[in-house]
């Protein structure tokens, strides 16, 4: 059997492939593997169906967008990253959309910006009184904001420039998080 994240990768270009000329709804496993010339059972081995792998292409499109972007003084760059990576997808992302609807696609997307955003609150917590439920408290706050901003983006087509958006995003953000910090820092003295 090829390497798990080759098969995986190449599972993901098929359907990325396929995704072009037919609705995500009538894509089969049948066409998956005999376009990447595996057998269904590998398919299995590997995702429990299809969905699975459209969450499994979506997140690891964003992981590679992060890459090393996930601390204060880089999250602008990896925020900017995740739009250039949903852009350079944008049929793909569209197609998903519409076929699986802004539910699912929300999933997906707070799974990576939740990354992103952890990183950036466990870096500025050191040292400080903060607990664990009050960085997920931090986290999730940012995380659906800065969702919620690409997802407005995306069901507006992505026209506007994503340049600007994380421009005025940090400039929102500028502080915020470690002043959040501080502001729970106060509230358990």
């Amino acid at each position: 059997m090829p390497h798990t994240n080759t098969t995986k990768a190449a599972l993901g270009e098929s359907l990325k492939k396929l995704i072009q000329t037919k609705r995500l709804e009538k894509i089969t496993i049948n066409d998956l593997t005999a376009d990447c010339g595996i057998s269904r059972m590998t398919f299995y081995y590997h995702f429990k169906d299809i969905y699975d792998l459209v969450e499994w292409v979506c997140v690891e499109d964003g992981k590679r967008a992060l890459k090393d972007k996930k601390t204060y003084d880089t999250w602008q760059d990896g925020v900017g990253q995740i739009f250039e990576a949903v852009l350079e997808n944008k049929e793909f992302i569209l197609r998903v959309c519409r076929s699986i609807g802004r539910e699912r696609v929300e999933r997906y997307l707070y799974k990576f910006t939740y990354d992103i955003i952890r990183e950036v609150v466990e870096e500025r917590c050191r040292g400080k009184g903060i607990t664990e439920e009050q960085k997920d408290f931090i986290t999730d706050f940012y995380k659906y904001g800065f969702g919620g901003i690409m997802l407005d983006w995306i069901d507006h087509g992505m026209k506007e420039d994503y340049g600007e958006i994380v421009e005025n995003m940090s400039v929102m953000l500028h502080g915020n998080i470690a002043h959040s910090i501080r502001n729970f820092e106060k509230v358990g003295e």
